[in-house]
């Protein structure tokens, strides 16, 4: 899809709190990290790819006064990529524990900071133009701001691309709110787990198509199936839905971020002007490159 010039990004960006363990532990167990780490993420990694290949991109959604929120406008300057809201005054950013196991799994457990509480006067500031294009998180859909941001997407102008990735608390959105986004969405990205929890069926095919079936304005679906790419479904590729396969690693590091960053590379990928199919195969290369390293 041409015409589109920049990614604005309301998927919330919080700081990870980033642990490397062997296992995740038992319940009310404890387990001793290998390593661990600091990294802005969430919607900062989608931002990030999608101005790697391409499409600049700038962040829309909420940010604090506090030391998470110094972090986070300091990685958006880093990546040079603008805040185009003000600072949240006396409130500061979420964060999250990311357990990584030894496979490269991550678990989360996130806490809500001013990137989840938008008000409606917030989003006035908040003014796409004709060739932007949306990302929208499910998370944000399942945050105090919620019916705030459904509303805000709802009113957005016919021609402006809007991408949603309802994310793992995708079973925990109001199914209200999350059609009211479907209804404005362009494109659906989600993995296998998710599309699984959102539809009730284990097929990522069968998923993929009653996915389409809620929400029939979307041009299509992209349902991340890990090691083995990507299945992509809907009108914009045909009757029939493709599966495009992953790229090898030789080792899977730490998965953290790969889903963000796919959606990021789909889109600038989609926006210079590649056949989803192809935007598709770029994004699963994205994808195993960062899988590779931590």
């Amino acid at each position: 899809m041409t015409g589109v010039r920049r990614l604005l990004g309301l998927g919330s960006i919080v700081v990870d709190l980033v642990l490397l363990v062997d296992h995740l532990p038992d319940p009310g167990g404890d387990v001793l990290a290998r390593s661990s780490a600091t990294a802005v993420g969430g919607g900062l990694n989608a931002l990030v790819a999608a101005a790697q290949a391409g499409l600049p991109a700038g962040y829309a959604g909420g940010h604090g006064t506090g030391p998470f929120g110094d972090l986070v406008r300091a990685a958006l300057a880093a990546h040079d990529l603008p805040a185009l809201l003000p600072p949240t005054p006396g409130e500061d950013n979420g964060f999250c524990v990311v357990l990584v196991d030894a496979t490269g799994e991550r678990t989360f457990a996130t806490t809500v900071g001013a990137e989840g509480r938008l008000t409606a006067d917030q989003l006035t500031g908040v003014r796409p133009e004709p060739t932007d294009s949306v990302y929208v998180s499910g998370y944000d859909l399942a945050y105090p701001h919620g019916p705030v941001l459904a509303d805000w997407v709802a009113g957005l102008p016919a021609g402006t691309l809007v991408v949603l990735d309802p994310g793992p608390l995708v079973a925990e959105v109001e199914p209200a709110l999350l059609d009211a986004v479907l209804a404005r969405a362009s494109w659906l990205s989600l993995n296998d787990r998710e599309a699984r929890l959102a539809t009730g069926a284990a097929d990522p095919a069968a998923a993929a198509g009653a996915l389409l079936g809620r929400a029939p304005g979307l041009a299509g679906v992209v349902v991340r199936l890990g090691a083995q790419g990507a299945l992509v479904a809907g009108p914009a590729v045909g009757a029939d839905a493709v599966t495009v396969p992953g790229v090898p690693v030789d080792r899977v590091v730490d998965t953290n971020g790969a889903g963000d960053a796919h959606l990021g590379t789909f889109v600038a990928a989609l926006a210079r002007g590649l056949a989803p199919v192809d935007a598709v195969a770029a994004a699963n290369a994205a994808a195993a490159r960062l899988v590779s390293r931590s």
